[in-house]
């Protein structure tokens, strides 16, 4: 672990998570409408970046020297916004008017509402090629700041992606980190074997990630303590893009939604999200 990183903050990042998966699945509720799945296995990934592994200042949010950070997958808006208020960019009592008309938080990420976004996103593929353009106009102008990005593992199946993935390794980015939330899960895909409802839409990504050059690391993406070991690795890598490709479960958190496709956009009832949040609350699973 982080010798900078007590267990005491540790205990803290977790509660943050725990907090984050509340007000995902209260929003959403609230909405009527929204992601529940994707966002529930991001949201480790999410709290760790924006609390600990990315340099970054709410109060300063366009700052020239700020890390930048692109959710590739954009249709788990609610869990960035969600971490983007707790941070302090906005205020947590904004969360409600999620997906509204005239709300800076739409079903997709929008740069031009919302403070701390560096890039809109929601068409899946792209939003990793705005990151490598990111990383490459740092190195161009001799600007030291990282550029992370995640992406979705049903995204993945997209060839701009591979287009990206290819650029950045020409161009020797290793000021460029993306996560993977694999979940092995998406919303539509292919019938899996006897007793799977889907196949995973990556088959060991380690293996084609290395192929195209990149420095790969898998953790447990729910782990704080691996993700922020691999981040601070990553900074050490020179001369290569790096890729984490972190191991979630779909829905985490929640043990009628955890590894169930259904719950990709479904919304909770009130009696579904009484459940969970005991749940998350602490209660019986």
């Amino acid at each position: 672990m982080n010798g900078t990183l007590t267990q005491l903050r540790l205990q803290e990042l977790e509660r943050l998570a725990s907090k984050t998966r509340q007000l995902i699945l209260e929003t959403v509720h609230h909405a009527n409408a929204g992601h529940i799945g994707g966002p529930l296995s991001v949201t480790d990934i999410l709290v760790s970046l924006y609390f600990e592994a990315m340099h970054i200042n709410p109060e300063d949010h366009l700052g020239r020297d700020r890390d930048r950070f692109v959710l590739s997958k954009g249709h788990s808006a609610i869990a960035l916004y969600t971490v983007l208020a707790l941070r302090g960019y906005f205020p947590v009592e904004e969360l409600p008017t999620f997906d509204e008309i005239d709300s800076r938080l739409q079903g997709h990420p929008d740069m031009n509402l919302l403070p701390g976004l560096d890039m809109s996103t929601g068409s899946l593929g792209q939003g990793i090629s705005a990151a490598v353009g990111m990383a490459l106009g740092a190195k161009l102008q001799g600007q030291s700041f990282y550029t992370y990005c995640v992406i979705g593992d049903g995204e993945a199946q997209e060839g701009q992606v591979w287009e990206a993935a290819d650029v950045a390794a020409k161009y020797k980015l290793d000021n460029l980190i993306v996560v993977m939330d694999y979940n092995k899960l998406q919303q539509y895909g292919w019938k899996g074997s006897e007793g799977d409802l889907r196949e995973a839409p990556v088959q060991d990504p380690r293996l084609r990630w290395e192929a195209f050059g990149w420095h790969v690391s898998e953790v447990d993406g729910h782990s704080m303590e691996q993700l922020l070991d691999a981040f601070s690795d990553a900074k050490a890598v020179q001369g290569k893009p790096v890729i984490v490709i972190a191991h979630t479960l779909k829905g985490r958190g929640v043990s009628f939604m955890e590894n169930n496709y259904v719950w990709h956009a479904k919304v909770p009832n009130a009696e579904e999200l009484k459940k969970a949040l005991q749940q998350l609350q602490g209660g019986s699973r």
